[in-house]
């Protein structure tokens, strides 16, 4: 069962997705808030392991509270909500540590599917989506963000860099003559030694860093 709580300033928006959740087996609302403030403290409460986090709220917005939460160390993976594609909101909350992102008019089955992939550790980007967050993070680096990629192997740093052109495990198998499993220890040892996370985080890193830049 994938535990879930909603941040929303809107009660027909929180109203819409909980008829969303309700009808899937998997899936249990936990809880709801109005503001980040009480996403923070209910969060803290109820324990999650998906939080829907509006990026616009009062009080608190969105990115302050998915920034307090990672830094305190929550484990509740972060959906943030938009009304527009890639807005500022979005950007900054992506480098505070959400794990991806969806439109508020996003398809039933898109935000069902979106949950499932973000609760079990993965990310909410393709390929493309992740070059335009990078491009954007590249052009505005983070004042705090002086990642070091010391720690990291060769074959690790080659992973990473391939990462930030957008290949899959799949496809970093293919390319490298590695098997999947092989690729995923190897991102997983990624993530640990960079203390991202998530593959996104790490491509992050990665720019800030200077690995690799944008096209």
């Amino acid at each position: 069962m994938i535990r879930i709580l909603v941040a929303d300033d809107q009660p027909l928006v929180r109203s819409g997705f909980r008829m969303v959740l309700e009808e899937r087996a998997d899936l249990e609302l936990v809880g709801e808030a109005s503001d980040g403030a009480e996403a923070i403290e209910l969060a803290r409460e109820l324990d999650p392991d998906v939080i829907l986090m509006d990026v616009r709220m009062p009080s608190l917005d969105g990115v302050e509270a998915t920034r307090r939460l990672v830094e305190a160390g929550a484990r509740a993976r972060i959906l943030v909500l938009t009304t527009f594609d890639l807005d500022e909101y979005v950007y900054a909350a992506i480098r505070a540590g959400a794990s991806g992102f969806l439109l508020k008019d996003v398809e039933p089955e898109e935000l069902v599917n979106a949950i499932r992939v973000v609760a079990v550790g993965n990310s909410l980007f393709g390929p493309e989506a992740t070059e335009r967050l990078v491009a954007s993070f590249a052009q505005q680096p983070s004042p705090e963000a002086a990642h070091s990629l010391d720690d990291l192997t060769e074959r690790e740093t080659e992973i990473l860099r391939l990462l930030a052109n957008g290949l899959s495990n799949a496809e970093l198998a293919e390319r490298l003559y590695l098997s999947e499993a092989t690729v995923k220890t190897h991102v997983s040892s990624i993530l640990r030694k960079l203390r991202v996370r998530d593959r996104v985080q790490a491509v992050i890193a990665a720019y800030d860093a200077g690995l690799v830049s944008p096209r």
